[in-house]
């Protein structure tokens, strides 16, 4: 337990960094470009290959992967691991050539299908067109980088790939700032501002993988462990994805609304990534290597024990990240965004939505770490049914919502089919025996709600009424962003600790 909390602390530290980071390049993008035409248009051209990387690399293909490394790394030897990572990398890149290819050339097909409320205007059809053209090969360099992340993690290096999405943040405030000025259509500076921060981040793994003797050298050649990959990786493509697909449906319906709803939705979908980055992709990143290595030495008792204590932790951070994104949804969106191009009305419109999603941060991240459960058992018929169940249900809501609740519609349909993925894959693993909760779950449960209370009654006597964030000026807005998080988090914490909740407590039902 001690070490999934360090490890966690570790992942969640360097995660805390980038996502700060995004937060201060996000700005600056509402700054310069708000929520106008060519915002939308870079939006969407970086959402798809970013949809890919999450849905192929980052999603289905570590979940294929890091069982299988993990197995050859525990039972086989270096020589072992050595021969998968090369003949991994190779399918890995053939398969990607091709893709980044069709990407490239055939930008406007991919922009008809993704956006296809752009086509009805030519002009934005045509910039986010021209603007997927350059973010498309990103998705080769982003999906090595992942490949070099599952390895790094196998062997318990989380620190680097957790920093790595900083350099990215880097670059587009550097292009946003110094190179867009220099462009006759500042907002390609964003596109070229993607494919750079894939070269860097890909380099900068490279003397990571070099000291592990694990640097990639594509060959094509046969190997048990791809076989087994490619077994795994299909029914993982959509188990582990289907937040991204319901994410990128929002995108889909949302080019058919007002401009402006696009960024919107971007802008409350960032919010909701932090927490849901710093907790939820950071346990998960180490639950998963974790799980995998117990699954392969048939260690059920210690798997179980780690899947109790992950899903305590899930709750006592949670439950609280959720309560305050959805209180401080506005003023969060005020002192980060609401300045230059980002008008009061943009703050009002990106809210609501960010409410929308904020109540299904705790569904989200469940499914982070039940859905590893089933894959580092390399079970996936399972998760793969209940992920078709939960993007039914999403697109059923987001038909029957968009109407009446335009943007916000879509963001509570995804926050809906959160809890249905989450809520389904926590049956079926208690039902097969894979999930016992060890003792002192009710105990716990009373005092999560008690310190929650506290955290409540803190943020609605404290936070300002919204006229008057409004009224701040950008120093004023971040100093009370910042008493106030802080405060929540010590009451919190505070509260836990005098109630009687101690991470050593954790281990074993002790709580």
């Amino acid at each position: 337990m001690k070490r999934l909390i360090k490890a966690t602390a570790t992942v969640g530290s360097m995660t805390m960094i980038s996502r700060v980071l995004g937060f201060v390049r996000d700005m600056v993008i509402a700054r310069y470009f708000g929520a106008s035409t060519g915002a939308d248009a870079f939006f969407v051209a970086f959402k798809i290959p970013n949809f890919f990387r999450r849905l192929f690399a980052e999603g289905a293909f570590s979940q294929a992967f890091v069982p299988v490394l993990a197995e050859a790394k525990e039972k086989k030897g270096i020589e072992a691991v050595r021969h998968l990572v090369n003949a991994i990398s190779f399918r890995l890149g053939s398969i990607l050539l091709v893709v980044t290819a069709f990407g490239v050339f055939g930008s406007s097909l991919w922009m008809m299908v993704f956006a296809p409320g752009f086509i009805d205007y030519p002009e934005k059809f045509k910039l986010a067109s021209d603007m997927l053209s350059i973010t498309f090969p990103y998705l080769l360099l982003i999906s090595f980088v992942a490949l070099s992340s599952a390895i790094l993690n196998t062997y318990n290096q989380f620190a680097v790939p957790a920093f790595t999405p900083v350099f990215l943040n880097l670059v587009l405030i550097t292009f946003a700032v110094w190179i867009s000025p220099l462009l006759s259509v500042p907002i390609m500076a964003l596109a070229w501002g993607v494919l750079v921060a894939g070269v860097v981040q890909l380099l900068f793994h490279v003397p990571f993988l070099m000291k592990l003797g694990l640097l990639p050298k594509p060959r094509r050649y046969d190997d048990p462990g791809v076989h087994e990959v490619k077994r795994l990786i299909l029914p993982a493509l959509f188990g582990v994805s289907v937040a991204q697909i319901n994410l990128l449906i929002d995108t889909v319906l949302a080019s058919f609304l007002v401009t402006g709803s696009v960024s919107w939705l971007y802008y409350s979908d960032r919010l909701m990534e932090f927490p849901l980055g710093v907790f939820g992709v950071a346990l998960a990143t180490v639950v998963l290597p974790g799980l995998s290595k117990k699954a392969a030495n048939k260690d059920w008792e210690g798997f179980r024990q780690d899947l109790d204590s992950a899903l305590r932790l899930v709750f006592i951070l949670g439950i609280p990240a959720t309560l305050g994104l959805v209180i401080l949804a506005k003023p969060l969106l005020v002192s980060l965004f609401n300045y230059g191009a980002f008008s009061d009305h943009d703050v009002l419109m990106a809210g609501k939505s960010l409410i929308a999603y904020g109540f299904g941060l705790l569904g989200f991240i469940l499914v982070k770490i039940l859905a590893p459960a089933f894959y580092a058992r390399k079970e996936m018929k399972i998760p793969v049914k209940i992920a078709v169940i939960a993007l039914v249900v999403n697109t059923v809501l987001n038909l029957i919502l968009i109407g009446p609740f335009a943007h916000v519609g879509l963001a509570a349909a995804t926050s809906i089919a959160a809890f249905v993925n989450a809520g389904l894959l926590y049956w079926n693993l208690k039902k097969s025996g894979v999930l016992v909760h060890e003792a002192g779950w009710p105990k716990l449960w009373g005092q999560i709600l008690l310190a929650n209370g506290l955290l409540i009654l803190f943020l609605q006597e404290m936070m300002p009424a919204d006229s008057v964030w409004l009224a701040f000026d950008a120093w004023h807005r971040i100093g009370w962003l910042f008493m106030l998080v802080g405060g929540a988090v010590i009451i919190y914490f505070a509260a836990l600790m005098m109630l009687g909740v101690r991470p050593s407590q954790w281990k074993r039902g002790a709580a």
